[in-house]
């Protein structure tokens, strides 16, 4: 929700004609809720999917299972998640300024409704640093649904002997967790390397166009929606 509207209700009132509706203290604490927000939901999605793998691999350690998958230590990682992306965000808050007037015409990147004043150079450290660690967390995520795929797969292979085709002619439930696995890890990589590549695409064109802006807004706000 807080991905959605720190960048979707923006967006949408600058596609209305809305150009300065924000100040620089309001896009500072957009551009920054936004990456904070993004973060998160990208760091704990992948975090809670690599509880859950590990939670059904049949070769966790009883030790493991209750050290590593407790509810206590769940949510101190998902806290630590946030206060990582809050430190880990600070720069963008800083270089974020208003919107662009008369006299800063000058800036290298500039959204509809505020600006940057960050140089090219450190704006595409930025974007690669930014891209490297979503890398990262889809890396994370392949990895724990391929494993929570194959737990299913085993086990149909396992009772396979045991359903007769004749006796049970619905689409058994291991089939069935296996297709939402791979639904729900399908968006969720294709929906973030999409807006990835474009938002580090977007960095690397001089004066890029607003239709660009836009669809990567709308590509980035697939999987939260």
């Amino acid at each position: 929700n807080l991905v959605l509207c720190s960048k979707g209700i923006p967006q949408t009132l600058a596609a209305f004609g809305l150009e300065a509706f924000l100040d620089e203290a309001g896009c500072k604490l957009i551009f920054y809720l936004h990456r904070v927000a993004r973060g998160v939901s990208l760091s704990t999605t992948c975090l809670l999917s690599g509880f859950q793998a590990i939670k059904l691999c049949p070769s966790t350690s009883m030790w493991m299972d209750l050290l590593i998958i407790s509810p206590k230590c769940i949510v101190f990682c998902c806290f630590l998640c946030w206060v990582l992306h809050f430190m880990v965000n600070i720069p963008v808050a800083m270089y974020v300024a208003g919107p662009m007037n008369s006299t800063n015409m000058s800036m290298e990147k500039v959204y509809r409704y505020c600006s940057s004043h960050l140089s090219e150079t450190v704006f595409s450290v930025t974007a690669v640093i930014f891209l490297f660690t979503d890398g990262l967390c889809l890396a994370l995520m392949v990895w724990s649904s391929g494993s929570m795929v194959l737990v299913p797969h085993r086990h149909k292979q396992r009772v396979q002997h045991i359903h007769s085709s004749r006796l049970s002619p619905r689409t058994s439930h291991e089939t069935r967790a296996t297709h939402t696995i791979l639904i729900l890890v399908s968006m969720f990589v294709s929906c973030h390397a999409l807006a990835s590549i474009l938002s580090y695409w977007i960095t690397q064109i001089h004066n890029p166009s607003q239709w660009l802006r836009s669809i990567s807004v709308l590509v980035a706000s697939g999987f939260p929606t």
